[in-house]
């Protein structure tokens, strides 16, 4: 009971003090209001990064494997990879064989090209040879036409299935379906148009043409490595299936026991690595910042409640000569701060989050404002100001009564 009168009156003392020193509150909430506000707006735009990354990794199927002469992510000499020997047909006929974990496993072959339509053209487009099966093994959904079936690629056909924004982007108005393109000088029909992915580590997975492996073959010539796609059964067999097509693939190349794979089994999960390692030190340093605006703010809001102390001397005294115990003291100049700081923390966090939602509007940043986000704001802000309140509040419990008293 006696601890609830002292942090009712406590905190009726501590916001009449804070109206009675309008400017001085609002200078003490500013200045830790900015400290939440950075810290904030760097957690809601790495929030929504890390969300929007989550959805674009999704995107490339929870249980594929890509088996590739190159890794994905090249770490050390390049020029080791560049000298492995390619991938052919005859190993990906090992794996469909072999491979009892596998649900579908399709070749592919990639080269960029720019594709046009009467007036309107678009560079550098990707375009992939593949069969009929990678539209489960890639997780694409054909809502306009169909997907390239075996037929396609048993005749060799001239057909293209167009990503999103190549559909876009040469077929602003008009539905592309039965039109004729040109992907560099040799014409194609448009049987197809795939569902939108969006980017992937700023590669756009949309800006993509496919058409069947053996006109791919026909129409590009050369030798090319390669790539071989795998859907595995489940998600959880997902580790001995890359296991399986290792042995697998590695018998059908005559690699010996001793040496190291020469092809490389890539996974949606070595991105999530990669991106983890690209912006875990700049998160961190970001944050780094942030706590430091906050440390600032905490030091703010002690050196106003010193002075604050320094000013209400003799009112102190006057309290602990009428019998106010320390506790009642320490509680009042803690709630004190506490109101400040956590006054400081609604506004950053309102400023902070607004912030990371104009600058997800205004670039290809994305930012996330979860409530939890909200509720972390202001209840830091808060402890904060609880942390570097207590140095001020036990200076004023200390005081000596009588020599409060004699301050003028």
């Amino acid at each position: 009971m006696s601890l609830r009168v002292d942090l009712v009156e406590g905190m009726v003392i501590a916001l009449k003090s804070l109206r009675a020193h309008r400017l001085r509150t609002v200078l003490t909430t500013l200045g830790i209001g900015i400290g939440v506000s950075t810290l904030l707006a760097i957690l809601g735009i790495t929030q929504g990064l890390d969300t929007s990354f989550e959805k674009q990794l999704a995107s490339l199927g929870s249980a594929t494997l890509y088996v590739g002469k190159q890794p994905w992510v090249i770490q050390g000499n390049w020029w080791e990879f560049r000298n492995r020997k390619n991938l052919t047909l005859e190993h990906l006929q090992a794996v469909r064989e072999q491979c009892t974990l596998c649900k579908s496993v399709v070749p592919l072959l990639g080269d960029a090209e720019d594709v046009s339509f009467l007036d309107k053209e678009m560079a550098f487009v990707d375009i992939t040879g593949t069969t009929a099966d990678f539209a489960s093994v890639g997780g694409y959904e054909t809502p306009k036409g169909r997907f390239l079936s075996e037929s396609d690629n048993d005749s060799r056909r001239s057909v293209a299935v167009l990503g999103a924004s190549v559909a876009e982007t040469l077929f602003p108005i008009s539905n592309p379906l039965g039109s004729s393109i040109r992907i560099g000088a040799k014409p194609f029909l448009v049987i197809g148009v795939l569902s939108r992915k969006g980017k992937l580590l700023d590669n756009d997975q949309d800006k993509t043409v496919m058409i069947p492996f053996n006109t791919f073959k026909a129409y590009f010539k050369g030798r090319r490595s390669i790539d071989i796609g795998i859907e595995v059964k489940t998600p959880d067999d997902l580790s001995a299936a890359e296991d399986q097509v290792s042995g697998i693939l590695r018998r059908a190349r005559q690699t010996p026991p001793e040496k190291p794979d020469d092809f490389s089994i890539n996974k949606p999960d070595q991105l999530a690595s990669t991106y983890q390692k690209l912006t875990g030190a700049l998160f961190g340093v970001a944050v780094g910042i942030g706590f430091i605006t906050m440390l600032v703010g905490g030091i703010g809001i002690m050196n106003i409640m010193l002075v604050s102390v320094r000013e209400r001397t003799r009112e102190i005294g006057v309290r602990r000569a009428l019998g106010a115990r320390k506790r009642t003291i320490i509680i009042q100049f803690m709630l004190e701060a506490m109101v400040v700081s956590a006054l400081g923390g609604l506004l950053g966090t309102i400023v902070g989050l607004g912030g990371a939602k104009v600058v997800s509007l205004v670039t290809p940043l994305a930012a996330t404002v979860k409530p939890l986000t909200v509720v972390f704001g202001v209840s830091f802000a808060a402890l904060v100001g609880l942390l570097f309140g207590i140095l001020p509040a036990a200076r004023a419990a200390n005081l000596d009564p009588v020599e409060a008293l004699r301050q003028e």
